[in-house]
């Protein structure tokens, strides 16, 4: 009895204690461990972040929504105090085969923790620790062909073989809608997305893709361009770290200059432009020593902390001034294209190339000599101009039919102000006048191109619960970039509304031929337009099928709906 009485005074004891720490636990990451051979897996990642939180009160992990592997995504927290100014968002492991900002990130938000790194006190840091999750469970060896280490990595295509750089504005997946509603959460002011580049060769570790200035715009664009990118690049220098902007060229060489990579919204960094973020793609290069790679992520990362901490007044006065731009202008540029009349010259640090005979295709082959580096005077075209660009409206109205166009702008805090009653408004209308489809699969969809649209007033009844969604400097990128059809990456270029470009009523021509005549001669200027035609145009005076369609579609027995665009402007 007194043994029992001993054992349960023992267990009511530890009951009563505190949870202690894995105070063993050690906070050298994998990577370092390998020494640099070697990247985290999932598990290790997830833990080491918890472990961190125990520890140290400045940090946090938590959880936003879903990923399509069915696990949440995480996201850690760094805040040295109270009172920081700024918001970074770090992404990584986007393509969980470039781990490269997995691990540096891990041993950064380790060292500013421990204090073996200057805090930076304006400053809260919030890093995606994996983003693709799905395909960082699926490690291998052998996906990344071309790269040196690490040992063993996960898989670009995320748990339902999504590239997720691609699927910012259409949000297939969980992990992007999960991805938005964090973003908005945050509102960062600077975001870092961090990858491993292909392509050429060449002597530099480092590249970076800042978002295209000119896309960005504004004062943000100029402070970006002149202020940011300079800034972070001497900081680089101070540490004897070379960097070169993304050398955007493939099966060719560096020597004949290059232009800039143009992120469009549906990657990250395009994505978080369209509210007003300074963003930056760290990209590593493939053939240099993975524990270069990280090494210099890190630096690179820290780089720009450091900048967002020191400008951080200077961002804030930027973003401002921003907003007073954004309300002020009258049309926006949907698509873009190279300026050749503004080139900047480039000191090149490149390797000689070659074309020998391919012992396996027995005709000429790349081939660069890393026994012969080269430093050179390139051209770099990173100066774009409007291609294509339309008024800004004050209001798009948005049927509630549209759910999914519905709830994506829910998703990125677009305010939808339903109608009260049934009402007719006087709205730009659009009818789809052309557009040509990619051939082949394009991340889950065959993607729509070079649309063009016609344009007219109309008076249109709207019914009740439809949404009106007012344009504020705020949203109208975003909105524009995806309501516009003719937008790249609109959502009607993603095949949001594919339903509009099938004709649901058709005709049976024997039976059609003599409405046909009657409508002609009910209306003689069509009669005129449709005899112009066939004497003109020979195939259709030779298509028989093609002449009563034409018919048709002039009549009133053509559906409205067919081509007809669903989302209206009211200007």
């Amino acid at each position: 009895m007194k043994k029992l009485l001993l054992l349960l005074f023992i267990i009511l004891l530890a009951c009563q204690q505190p949870i202690e720490e894995n105070s063993s636990y050690d906070f050298k990451t994998t990577f370092e461990k390998s020494n640099g051979t070697e990247t985290a897996t999932y598990n290790e990642i997830i833990t080491f972040y918890k472990e961190l939180a125990k520890k140290h009160s400045t940090i946090s992990i938590d959880s936003i929504g879903k990923t399509d592997s069915g696990r949440p995504l995480h996201y850690i927290t760094y805040q040295p105090n109270n009172n920081t100014k700024n918001t970074i968002l770090i992404n990584n492991g986007i393509h969980p085969g470039e781990s490269d900002g997995i691990d540096a990130t891990m041993m950064l938000f380790r060292d500013f923790a421990q204090g073996k790194i200057e805090s930076p006190e304006k400053t809260k840091i919030v890093t995606i620790p994996v983003y693709n999750v799905g395909g960082c469970l699926n490690r291998n060896t052998g996906t990344r062909t071309n790269q040196n280490g690490p040992k063993e990595y996960g898989f670009r295509g995320n748990a339902r073989n999504y590239d997720l750089n691609r699927d910012f504005i259409k949000s297939d997946t969980k992990n992007a809608k999960a991805f938005a509603k964090l973003f908005h959460r945050l509102k960062p002011d600077v975001f870092i997305d961090n990858h491993v580049s292909n392509g050429a060769d060449y002597q530099y570790t480092l590249t970076h893709l800042f978002t295209q200035h000119n896309k960005l715009n504004g004062p943000l664009g100029e402070f970006l361009n002149k202020t940011m990118m300079p800034e972070v690049e001497k900081s680089l220098a101070k540490k004897n770290i070379d960097i070169t902007p993304y050398v955007n060229v493939w099966g060719t060489t560096p020597e004949s200059g290059w232009s800039q990579f143009m992120d469009y919204p549906r990657y990250s960094t395009g994505y978080t432009t369209l509210f007003d973020c300074l963003g930056l793609m760290v990209e590593t290069h493939m053939l240099k020593p993975y524990k270069d790679r990280v090494l210099q992520t890190y630096e690179l990362n820290k780089s720009v902390i450091e900048f967002t901490n020191q400008f951080s007044k200077e961002i804030t006065e930027q973003q401002f001034r921003q907003y007073n731009f954004l309300d002020k202008v009258n049309r926006y540029a949907i698509d873009w294209e190279i300026d050749s009349t503004k080139i900047t010259q480039l000191n090149f640090k490149g390797y000689e190339a070659s074309y020998p005979t391919s012992k396996i295709t027995g005709k000429k082959r790349l081939l660069y000599n890393r026994k012969k580096p080269y430093t050179k005077t390139v051209s770099y075209y990173n100066n774009f101009k409007p291609k294509n660009s339309v008024y800004i409206p004050k209001s798009y109205v948005i049927p509630h039919s549209w759910s999914n166009v519905i709830e994506l702008l829910n998703i990125n805090h677009i305010a939808l102000t339903p109608i009260k009653k049934d009402t007719i408004i006087t709205v730009t209308s659009y009818k789809i006048d052309a557009y040509q489809t990619r051939q082949s699969p394009y991340e889950g969809h065959y993607q729509h191109y070079n649309t063009t649209v016609k344009s007219s007033k109309e008076n249109i009844q709207f019914r009740k619960g439809d949404f009106i969604v007012q344009l504020t400097p705020e949203n109208l990128r975003y909105l524009i970039e995806t309501l516009e059809p003719e937008a790249p990456d609109s959502f009607f270029n993603w095949n949001f509304f594919d339903t509009i470009l099938q004709q649901k009523e058709h005709f049976s021509a024997y039976v059609f031929e003599d409405k046909a005549v009657e409508i002609l001669n009910n209306d003689l200027d069509l009669k005129k337009k449709f005899e112009n035609r066939k004497r003109t145009d020979s195939s259709f005076s030779n298509n028989p099928y093609a002449q009563l369609d034409w018919i048709h579609k002039h009549s009133n027995h053509y559906e409205t709906n067919h081509m007809q665009y669903p989302i209206y402007r009211i200007e």
